[in-house]
């Protein structure tokens, strides 16, 4: 998918209220220009007049030069509808606020880029990635995702050819992403200030995240999604959870604060996470998406009305190498979250990349709380500029595998198996239903990135069979490499196979490649 990424900072050498915005990356070679620009008195008032309506935080300023001295009435005469019907002060504002951030931003050479990378899209039939850095913290808190061309049209988060997000370039390299083919959420309810029943708000968003809708649970092109949760965890609990499981999603509902290194996290009364801390096990368990359903996750805090640099939760995040995050720039109702929530899992199960899922999710909000309320604004997302959103393989791409079970209505009553590393720190990983694939490259259900491991080096292959009335599964071993490199401790003796099939009992070690390499344990649960 084309991708046109865009950089705005402060020139700290010429005036407060000078800028450069460039484009950072482009489809094509003369894409990249440059242009310096001021920001402008009436963005300020524009600004301060949206906070006063919709934001639930205390006043952020873009400096204290740009602080509008006089109320002056903003010129709003022409954002006028189409359809000549009287609008709200509110829709006016927004819509005003919109079409300015896009005049200031898509001016000159920069519009010219954009126009012809969307045409490049276009002519190959896909979307546009848009992805903008703010590289002052002072502009980080307006809402970006509202920038309109002219009243009429979307703005550029709804728009139907383009996929719009935020990022930095400042940021750790992105970790190794395993192939996956379905969703594993860690549901996560943290302390709520309104004392909510957190049992019953489990109960709601675990029914959400797992069926997505009816027609989510009946339709077969959507994947499977396992969800565990945790209700008001330790800051040990929640890191053993990450670190021992492979979850791919990482969901937290509950209260947050903003503060540096990102904030707080309130996981019960007396613990909190700081962003940092998180942000060390998220990027070492190989959680792809990060999402926050509490306040403030993608404000960054404030000293006297000025915003502290990188100090958001999802700026943290992004910048210590997580793939994507998606926080709320504001506080949002439990009803509107529920909403989003609801479509953005039932895109993301339909395979869908995780900007597009947002952007669906986002015209939910939209079309159900109209447009002159602010929740269709409030989900803020961030994607590393090296990752191109994938969650999950799409349908197409997927590898057609053995069904779950070839008798009907007996999946719920099989056990389940793991694969552990024994190596201090190593993962577990589960094992798919049917086939799961080991190997050295990322088409792999279980990744071991060493020299000696093939390509496609073994699979373990699950079997559902009856004994009577009673449904069984069982496992067997099957060697796949180059140079029969798979190895079974048996009798306390390292066994090679080569080209064949064993049955695997709970508790077995198994070596992939060198005997030198890491030792892995087969573990099936609940026997």
């Amino acid at each position: 998918m084309p991708s046109l990424n865009l950089a705005i900072a402060r020139l700290v050498n010429t005036g407060t209220d000078s800028f450069a915005i460039w484009v950072v990356n482009a489809p094509y070679p003369s894409g990249y220009v440059l242009r310096d620009c001021v920001w402008l008195p009436h963005l300020s008032q524009a600004w301060l007049e949206w906070q006063q309506m919709f934001a639930e935080h205390s006043r952020l300023e873009i400096s204290p030069k740009a602080t509008p001295k006089a109320a002056n009435p903003l010129p709003m005469d022409f954002v006028v509808p189409t359809s000549g019907q009287t609008t709200s002060y509110s829709s006016r504002l927004m819509q005003y606020l919109g079409i300015s951030l896009w005049n200031w931003v898509f001016d000159g050479q920069i519009l010219n880029s954009f126009e012809r990378s969307r045409g490049i899209a276009m002519g190959q039939h896909t979307r546009l990635r848009v992805l903008l850095e703010i590289r002052d913290p002072d502009l980080i808190a307006l809402p970006w995702e509202i920038m309109q061309r002219e009243p009429g049209q979307s703005a550029i988060s709804l728009s139907q050819h383009i996929l719009f997000s935020r990022t930095t370039s400042e940021v750790e390299p992105l970790p190794y992403l395993r192939a996956e083919q379905g969703l594993n959420i860690l549901l996560v309810l943290g302390q709520d200030e309104q004392q909510l029943q957190l049992e019953k708000e489990a109960a709601i968003l675990e029914q959400t995240l797992s069926n997505g809708s009816l027609v989510a649970s009946s339709y077969s092109g959507y994947a499977p999604c396992m969800v565990t949760t945790l209700l008001q965890p330790t800051p040990q609990e929640l890191i053993q959870q990450l670190e021992t499981k492979a979850y791919n999603v990482l969901f937290y509902a509950g209260h947050g604060s903003p503060g540096a290194d990102g904030g707080l996290l309130y996981l019960r009364p007396g613990m909190t996470l700081n962003g940092m801390e998180l942000a060390q096990v998220l990027t070492h368990s190989g959680v792809k998406l990060a999402v926050f359903n509490s306040c403030w996750g993608a404000q960054p805090a404030a000293v006297s009305h000025l915003a502290m640099s990188h100090s958001s939760l999802a700026e943290v995040l992004i910048r210590q190498g997580m793939p994507a995050v998606l926080a709320m720039r504001d506080q949002i109702a439990d009803h509107e979250s529920h909403t989003f929530i609801q479509a953005f899992a039932a895109a993301l199960r339909s395979r869908k990349p995780i900007d597009e899922a947002v952007a669906e999710a986002r015209q939910k909000l939209l079309t159900t709380y109209r447009f002159n309320q602010p929740a269709w604004t409030l989900p803020i997302l961030y994607l590393h500029p090296d990752y191109n959103g994938e969650l999950i393989k799409s349908f197409d791409e997927g590898i057609t595998e053995l069904p779950e079970t070839s008798i009907p209505g007996i999946a719920s009553m099989l056990n389940h198996a793991c694969l552990r590393s024994l190596s201090p720190g190593g993962r577990t990983w589960s094992l798919r239903p049917g086939v799961t694939r080991i190997g050295r490259t990322t088409d792999n259900d279980i990744v071991i990135p060493e020299p000696s491991v093939s390509k496609r080096h073994a699979e373990i292959l699950s079997r559902n069979t009856l004994t009577g009335s009673t449904p069984v599964r069982t496992y067997y071993l099957q060697d796949l490499s180059t140079y029969g490199t798979t190895w079974v401790l048996l009798a306390n003796v390292w066994q090679q196979i080569h080209r064949q099939e064993v049955p695997l009992q709970s508790g077995m070690q198994l070596k992939f490649g060198s005997t030198k390499s890491q030792p892995w344990e087969f573990i099936i649960e609940n026997v």
